[in-house]
C-alpha cells in the first residue's frame, strides 16, 4: 500500500491538474468569453490561449461573434383591411460588443425572437393585403431599420430580416385568383376593341387613300379629255377654215370633204349599233378614194398657201 508521503504527493500532483485546467483558458476562434471575478465582470478573453486565477475568476458567458441566423416561427397578422395571413421570417444578426450582448439583455436570442415578431406585426398590420403581397423588398428594409435600432443596446448587429412566406387563407386565395383572372379578361376585351378599332381606323384610312387616288386619276383623266376635245376641236375649226376659203376661191373638191365625211361618220354610226350583226351597203371604192384624193390636195394647198411665197402670190393676184 501506499505510505504517507506517496498519498500527499498524489494529492498535490492532482490539485496542481486541477488548478492548471481551471486557470487556463483556450477560446476557439470566432467567439469571445466574459471573466467574472467574485460574479462582477473583470474582462474579456478572445480567441487563443488565456491564464486566469483558479477558483477566483471564472467563465461567465461565451459569445458566439460570428454572424448567425435566428428563425422567426409563424404567426397570425392581420392587415388593415382585416385580412388574415400567416407570415414567418429569418433574420440574420451579429454580435458586436460581448459584453453588452451579454449583460444588457437575458436569453438574446429569445429576446430577438420576440422582438422580430413584434415588429412584423406592426409592420405587417399598417398595410393592406396587396401592399403586403406586392412590397416585399420595403417591409424588409422597414423591418431591418426597426429591429437594428432596437438592438443596438445590445451590441448586436442585425444585417437582415427577410419575410420568407405570406399565406393568405385558401378561401381568399381563391377571390385573389378570380379577381385576377376577371382583370385579365377585361385588359383581353381591351386589346380585343384596341385591335379592331385600329383595324377599322386602318381600312377607312385605305379606303380614303383608295378613293383620293381614284379621285385623283379620274380628274387626271378628265382634264386629258378635256384638252383632247380643244385640240380635235382647235383642229376641226382650222379644217373647216382651210375648206371655206378653198370653197370661198372655188375649189369644188372643198364640197365632197363635208359630204365624205359626213358619210363616213353615218357608216360608224351603223357599224357601232349593238342590234346590228351584219351590214351590206354598197360602196364604190373609187368614189371614195377620190374624195380622199381630193382631200389630200385641199391638205396641200392649204399647207402650200401657209408658206410665204404662196401667200405672197395670192396678195398679188387679188
Amino acid at each position: 500500500m501506499f505510505d504517507g508521503n506517496t498519498v500527499v504527493s498524489l494529492l498535490l500532483t492532482l490539485l496542481a491538474v486541477i488548478v492548471i485546467l481551471q486557470g487556463v483558458k483556450m477560446v476557439p476562434q470566432g467567439y469571445n468569453w466574459t471573466v467574472q471575478r467574485f460574479g462582477r465582470y473583470v474582462k474579456t478573453l478572445t480567441p487563443g490561449l488565456h491564464l486566469i486565477i483558479p477558483f477566483v475568476d471564472r467563465i461567465g458567458h461565451k459569445q458566439n461573434m460570428m454572424e448567425q441566423v435566428l428563425d422567426i416561427p409563424p404567426q397570425e397578422v392581420i392587415s388593415e383591411d382585416n385580412a388574415q395571413v400567416v407570415t414567418d421570417a429569418v433574420c440574420f444578426f451579429q454580435v458586436l460588443d460581448p459584453v453588452r450582448a451579454s449583460y444588457e439583455v437575458a436569453d438574446l436570442e429569445r429576446a430577438m425572437q420576440n422582438l422580430v415578431m413584434t415588429n412584423i406585426r406592426a409592420v405587417l398590420g399598417s398595410m393592406e393585403l396587396d401592399e403586403m403581397l406586392s412590397n416585399r423588398d420595403q417591409i424588409n428594409s422597414a423591418l431591418l431599420s426597426k429591429v437594428d435600432d432596437a438592438t443596438d443596446p445590445w451590441g448586436v448587429k442585425v444585417t437582415r430580416v427577410e419575410i420568407r412566406d405570406i399565406s393568405p387563407p385558401q378561401d381568399l386565395v381563391e377571390a385573389m385568383g378570380r379577381q385576377m383572372k376577371a382583370e385579365r379578361d377585361k385588359r383581353a376585351a381591351i386589346l380585343d376593341a384596341e385591335g379592331e378599332r385600329e383595324a377599322a381606323i386602318a381600312v377607312a384610312q385605305g379606303a380614303k387613300a383608295a378613293q383620293v387616288l381614284k379621285a385623283e386619276g379620274e380628274l387626271e383623266a378628265a382634264r386629258r379629255q378635256a384638252e383632247a376635245r380643244e385640240r380635235l376641236a382647235e383642229a376641226e375649226a382650222n379644217a373647216t377654215t382651210l375648206v371655206s376659203k378653198a370653197i370661198a376661191e372655188g375649189d369644188g373638191r372643198a364640197i365632197n370633204y363635208f359630204v365624205a365625211q359626213s358619210y363616213v361618220e353615218a357608216l360608224g354610226r351603223l357599224a357601232a349599233s349593238e342590234n346590228n350583226k351584219v351590214m351590206m351597203i354598197p360602196l364604190e371604192a373609187s368614189s371614195v378614194i377620190g374624195t380622199v384624193a381630193g382631200l389630200a390636195e385641199v391638205a396641200r394647198d392649204a399647207m402650200a398657201a401657209s408658206t410665204p411665197e404662196r401667200r405672197a402670190q395670192i396678195g398679188a393676184s387679188r
